[in-house]
C-alpha cells in the first residue's frame, strides 16, 4: 500500500502546490532602524514641520511647494547609507486620538504629486476624516491615546538625495520606520545558467 494511491492523489496534489505557493511567498524582511555612526540604535532619519506662518525653504526643499493655510508640510530627510537598495521606508499618515476598545479608523486620500519641471514627488492628504468602526460594547472602560492611521499606506525606497515631503491637514502625524532585507533573492523554475 502507498501513500499516495488514487483516493490520495488529490490531497497530494493540493498539498504539493499549495507548499509551493507558500515557499514562494515566503521572505525575511525586519522593521529596524540602520545603525548610527556612534553604534547606538537611534533614529537617523530627521523629520521637520512647516506651516504657512513659519514655512523656510532650504536648498534641499525650495523646489517644493509652500504649505498652504490649515497645511502642514512634513519633511523627512534620510542618511545615506552603504547599500540603499536593501532598505525600504513604511509610511503611515494619521492622527493620534482617544478611542475605546473598539477597532478605530480613519478616511483620508493620499495622493502623489510630481513637481512641475523637476519631477521630483510628494505626497498630499487634504482632508482626514473619522473612519470606520467596530461597535462593541465596552462597559466603561477607560479611553486610551492611539495612532489610528488611515488606510493608504506608503512603502517607499530608501532615497537619500531627495527629502520625502508631504503635506497634511494640521493635526497630522507622518509616522515612518525603516525596513531592512534580511535574506538573498529566492527564485521560482530554474535558475539561469
Amino acid at each position: 500500500m502507498t501513500l499516495f494511491n488514487t483516493g490520495n492523489t488529490r490531497f497530494a496534489r493540493t498539498l504539493l502546490a499549495s507548499s509551493l505557493i507558500l515557499s514562494a511567498f515566503s521572505f525575511n524582511a525586519s522593521a529596524t532602524s540602520p545603525a548610527h555612526p556612534s553604534g547606538v540604535n537611534q533614529n537617523m532619519i530627521s523629520a521637520q514641520m512647516y506651516t504657512v506662518n513659519d514655512y523656510s525653504a532650504t536648498e534641499e526643499t525650495k523646489m517644493f511647494p509652500a504649505p498652504q493655510a490649515g497645511q502642514v508640510q512634513h519633511i523627512l530627510t534620510l542618511p545615506k547609507l552603504d547599500n540603499e537598495a536593501d532598505y525600504k521606508v513604511e509610511i503611515q499618515i494619521g492622527q493620534t486620538k482617544m478611542v475605546d476598545c473598539n477597532k478605530h479608523g480613519l478616511n483620508g486620500e493620499l495622493k502623489q504629486h510630481s513637481v512641475k519641471g523637476w519631477g521630483y514627488n510628494y505626497y498630499q492628504v487634504d482632508t482626514i476624516s473619522e473612519g470606520p468602526s467596530t461597535m462593541m460594547a465596552c462597559f466603561d472602560q477607560a479611553k486610551t491615546e492611539k495612532f489610528l492611521p488611515i488606510r493608504d499606506d506608503l512603502m517607499l525606497k530608501y532615497d537619500s538625495r531627495l527629502p520625502k515631503v508631504f503635506y497634511l491637514p494640521e493635526n497630522t502625524q507622518v509616522r515612518y520606520r525603516v525596513w531592512k532585507v534580511e535574506s538573498p533573492f529566492s527564485y521560482s523554475g530554474e535558475a539561469a545558467k
